[in-house]
């Protein structure tokens, strides 16, 4: 299997987008310089995102990318799939022309292999993802790390309102009382 850079960087700047989404408009600069991702880059994978009617532009000032869906209702295969990336792991692209025009021996097993992993990829949603333990801090840590404050103080209360279902309440708030008593 070969997932370039394009599914993983997308799925990364979906991610911190669905994580900030409460916040209001994320500019491509502070995904840019969160996730170290090329801004000219992150450009082209937005084109396809938008085009695909995974994120929305908001234009003005305090503008930038919106989901344009709720994040409960995007999966991690529709992303990938939206920058023309595939989760295929047979040589000849799921086409049986593997060995000379004709399937290869283990052509049935590799294209197995591709169906679980597009299935597996489509039952993980960005809302699951964002609700996993540890990772609204992480962002949060990521946020102050590079000057990320308005976001990082919304994203802080958000959590602290319950926004994100994370059992580990208590050690958010201790958690945010550190990071902004610095």
């Amino acid at each position: 299997m070969r997932l370039s850079t394009k599914g993983r960087y997308s799925v990364t700047a979906m991610l911190d987008l669905a994580i900030h989404d409460k916040a209001g408009p994320v500019t491509l600069a502070d995904i840019s310089q969160c996730q170290g991702i090329s801004l000219s880059y992150l450009e082209q994978l937005f084109a396809c995102l938008r085009k695909s009617g995974l994120v929305k532009g908001v234009r003005g000032p305090g503008g930038g990318y919106r989901l344009a869906r709720p994040a409960a209702e995007i999966s991690i295969a529709e992303i990938i799939c939206s920058v023309d990336e595939t989760v295929d792991v047979t040589r000849c692209k799921g086409e049986g022309n593997c060995q000379g025009g004709d399937k290869c021996l283990t052509h049935e097993l590799w294209s197995n292999l591709s169906n679980r992993l597009h299935d597996f990829l489509s039952g993980i949603t960005l809302a699951q993802f964002v609700e996993r333990p540890g990772i609204p801090e992480l962002s949060m840590q990521r946020d102050k790390m590079i000057g990320r404050f308005i976001l990082a103080k919304k994203q802080a209360a958000a959590i602290n309102k319950g926004v994100f279902d994370n059992d580990k309440k208590q050690h958010s708030n201790v958690l945010v009382n550190k990071v902004f008593a610095r």
